[in-house]
């Protein structure tokens, strides 16, 4: 039986620096794989030791191409799962299969956390760090104008940070395979092909067709509900079918059941986030200011213990001066990723350098005629030093010092 497993789990081959080890998860999109480097500690190499491959004949693999494109979009977020790569390899029928390199969460997934608490929910301090971690994934593939339409515990992932005790694992965002632009089509017939899953779709989803921004949002709170009570949040539904239970999600005088013996803060929040009307809904930027998130150690500044390179979103931008130029490279970062515009106008360019040292040449030619002495020259020694920050999509700012002698 193992050996039949093991052929099962290499009938897609494997890739030029990797190799496929066993599945970790199946679905209709294709499978998932543990796959390994094959030479680890190689320091070239732009992959992690582990990663998860997401595979499907290419043929039918359009899920998964369309994942690479929505993350290759949002760019690196520290949570949403991040993409390393992709490429084809032969299949041992001669088959062409798509793979899909992917940030593999050792911790597994939220609904396994629930299911190993015995469906008896999560403490309340954990659950509000896991909920910020997902409004702040939310809210970046948001600002990238997608919306997930797949958020439940199953597609939330936990990642080792490289932290020790109950912080040491961060959530990351994952499946975006049926993500959409915000900006498609408002209104469009439900096939019964569903983007998304039964129990966590919103009530204009059901009703009107609608999946924007504020389904997410519902689908979050669903999932919150979640963790804190270990049972879906349409209690008692699981065993219908997917009619009868969107029946109940599209009746207007319906809504999720929550505990009395929630506090006053989660209470409030998952209002918030379960109100029918998507007008009335919270946004993922109004959620995480809300009380129910307050007082949380920041965990922003943690870096999973194995630091590489996103091949997707690395446009390196390489700062060149003249030989006599001093260049302080101090200031950078092992796994520095630069983006290659510059949005926050604080690069100067050559025409606005140009111009400043006009102006300064000006000064200094009014000064001379004011002063008459013999001084002119040392001022033309001097130096103007510039500052540039660029903008990186990782959160941190790295500052550039160098000098230009001044009249060039």
């Amino acid at each position: 039986m193992k050996k039949q497993e093991g052929a099962d789990e290499n009938k897609y081959g494997d890739g030029v620096a990797w190799v496929r080890g066993d599945m970790i998860g199946k679905g209709s999109f294709g499978s998932v794989f543990l796959a390994k480097l094959k030479k680890p500690r190689s320091r070239f190499s732009c992959f992690p030791c582990v990663m998860a491959v997401k595979s499907a004949e290419v043929s039918v693999s359009g899920s998964i191409q369309k994942e690479k494109e929505v993350l290759s979009n949002v760019g690196r977020s520290d949570y949403v799962i991040r993409c390393f790569g992709e490429e084809t390899t032969i299949g041992e029928k001669g088959e062409m299969v798509y793979n899909l390199l992917l940030e593999y969460g050792s911790g597994g997934t939220l609904a396994d956390l629930i299911k190993k608490s015995g469906f008896k929910g999560l403490g309340e301090a954990d659950v509000r760090r896991y909920t910020r971690g997902m409004l702040r994934g939310v809210f970046d593939i948001h600002e990238a104008g997608y919306v997930h339409c797949d958020l439940k515990p199953e597609n939330v992932l936990l990642v080792n940070n490289g932290r020790g005790g109950s912080s040491e694992f961060r959530v990351k965002i994952g499946d975006l395979g049926l993500a959409k632009r915000d900006k498609q089509s408002k209104k469009r017939k439900l096939s019964p092909y569903w983007r998304g899953t039964p129990m966590y779709l919103s009530p204009e989803t059901v009703t009107d067709c609608v999946q924007g921004f504020p389904s997410d949002i519902w689908a979050l709170g669903c999932i919150v509900l979640e963790m804190l009570t270990g049972k879906p949040a349409w209690g008692g539904m699981e065993d219908c079918n997917a009619d009868e239970l969107l029946v109940k999600i599209a009746d207007r005088h319906q809504l999720p059941k929550l505990p009395v013996d929630l506090s006053v803060d989660a209470r409030n929040f998952l209002k918030g986030c379960l109100v029918r009307n998507p007008m009335y809904r919270l946004t993922a930027e109004m959620l995480l200011n809300h009380p129910f998130l307050e007082g949380l150690v920041d965990d922003d500044n943690d870096e999973e213990s194995e630091e590489v390179s996103d091949v997707n979103t690395c446009n390196s931008l390489l700062l060149l001066s003249d030989a006599d130029d001093e260049f302080d490279y101090s200031s950078f970062s092992d796994d520095c990723s630069f983006v290659s515009e510059y949005e926050d106008g604080s690069y100067w360019s050559e025409e606005e350098l140009d111009i400043k040292m006009a102006a300064e040449k000006e000064t200094l030619e009014v000064k001379r005629s004011s002063d008459n002495t013999s001084s002119i020259s040392s001022e033309f020694n001097d130096v103007i030093k510039t500052t540039i920050q660029c903008p990186s999509k990782a959160r941190h700012q790295h500052t550039v010092t160098f000098t230009i002698p001044a009249g060039v």
